[in-house]
């Protein structure tokens, strides 16, 4: 690493933890006008998964921030275009490689030029390209228009979910190499279009110097975070430390040292100028949250190990499956493993940091049931099981 330059501000671990909250949109009133769009940009990547549970990750994401907003609603934010005018419907958002594979706001698409000129210089990938396959898809979607690999001769060769599709694979590359765009989805399925048609002509470029893309995406990622190690800024759009430290001095972060944190840190001047006040959200976090992406930085800030235990075989799972962290009063105080029976929510196994965090737990699990339509909340295991009494006795007491 570079020499680094003196703080600017001391911050005890509390105010970190504060800024933090604030930054990723959980601490004061939600911009609820700006809606679904307005967490999309101030986050600047939401991750997508397969999975669903409660519902997909994208949608918790909207829902942890904003509370209980119309699920088709989210979907629609993301992905439906400004009304028709003079000019052709513009995207709000497109799909590509950030931290994983995420949504991000359609703004930011030259700030990826650099990682489509490195997928375009790569030497090697995990599926073979056939010949012939990479032209015929380009010449399908400009004949027919947006398709679905399914529409585009289909995505798998077998059942099996890694075995690709010769045409699943040339579309898949045509998308990193940023010929073909993914701006909106039916269902679970990704819609490819041709970049020069969906991309907005102003925004439709590669002109911008790795230097410059990656000093954008440091300075969002800081903006994002509030505060953050080396480590948690580049982690944020998956950046390599050394990205990180050619650029991060002409960001316009600032370093600060942080109480107990025992390295180099930086912020987002916005974030120091004005102490963070306001309400606490309580909510269930999907496992995918923004707020909890960086295990290291979870354990640092909140005092809390966070791990998904949905690829770890059922017997050595200690959480569950689709364990969700409860976010109540800025503290992560416990977690849910849930999953829904018809209009039942059910809270497989929910284990708590603190016998206090009983009401939290019990709101969280209620606002979440009355999102995905369920009236009922059933509590199977707690792995404290003298806890588990009073949590179904607040659960009734709230619904009554």
């Amino acid at each position: 690493m570079p020499s680094l330059p003196r703080p600017t501000a001391e911050l005890t671990a509390d105010e970190a933890r504060r800024i933090a909250l604030r930054a990723q949109g959980f601490l004061g009133a939600p911009d609820r006008r700006a809606g679904v769009r307005g967490v999309l940009r101030h986050l600047g990547a939401v991750q997508l998964d397969t999975i669903s549970v409660l519902a997909r990750s994208h949608e918790l994401i909207a829902y942890a921030r904003l509370g209980a907003i119309g699920r088709k609603a989210v979907d629609a934010a993301y992905w439906t275009p400004s009304p028709a005018g003079p000019a052709a419907p513009s995207p709000h958002a497109f799909e590509y490689w950030s931290h994983a594979a995420c949504i991000l706001p359609i703004e930011e698409w030259p700030h990826f030029a650099f990682r489509r000129r490195a997928y375009r210089s790569r030497p090697h990938w995990s599926h073979a390209l056939p010949d012939g396959a990479y032209d015929q898809v380009i010449k399908q979607l400009r004949a027919e228009g947006p398709l679905t690999a399914t529409e585009l001769g289909g995505a798998k060769r077998t059942s099996e979910w890694w075995d690709w599709s010769g045409t699943k694979v040339a579309v898949e590359r045509a998308l990193m190499y940023g010929e073909v765009v993914c701006v909106e989805r039916h269902g679970w399925k990704r819609v490819y279009d041709l970049a020069e048609r969906a991309v907005p002509s102003d925004l439709l470029h590669d002109e911008l110097e790795d230097s410059e893309c990656l000093r954008r995406l440091v300075r969002l990622a800081g903006q994002s975070l509030g505060v953050g190690t080396r480590a948690d800024i580049a982690d944020y759009h998956r950046l390599k430390g050394e990205q990180v430290d050619a650029v991060i001095a002409d960001s316009g972060l600032v370093p600060v040292t942080v109480e107990g944190w025992g390295r180099p840190a930086w912020a987002d001047p916005a974030a120091l100028a004005a102490p963070p006040r306001g309400r606490h959200r309580t909510t269930l976090l999907s496992p995918f949250d923004s707020l909890i992406w960086e295990r290291a930085r979870t354990e640092r800030i909140f005092g809390f190990t966070h791990r998904l235990e949905a690829y770890v075989p059922k017997p050595k799972r200690v959480y569950g499956y689709f364990a969700m962290p409860v976010l109540a009063g800025g503290r992560l105080v416990g977690r849910v493993d849930p999953a829904r029976e018809g209009s039942t929510l059910v809270a497989k196994q929910v284990t708590l940091e603190d016998p206090r965090a009983v009401p939290s737990v019990a709101q969280a699990l209620l606002e979440a049931a009355s999102w995905v339509n369920c009236t009922h909340v059933r509590v199977e295991r707690v792995a404290a099981p003298a806890l588990r009494e009073p949590l179904i006795r607040e659960l009734a007491r709230s619904l009554d």
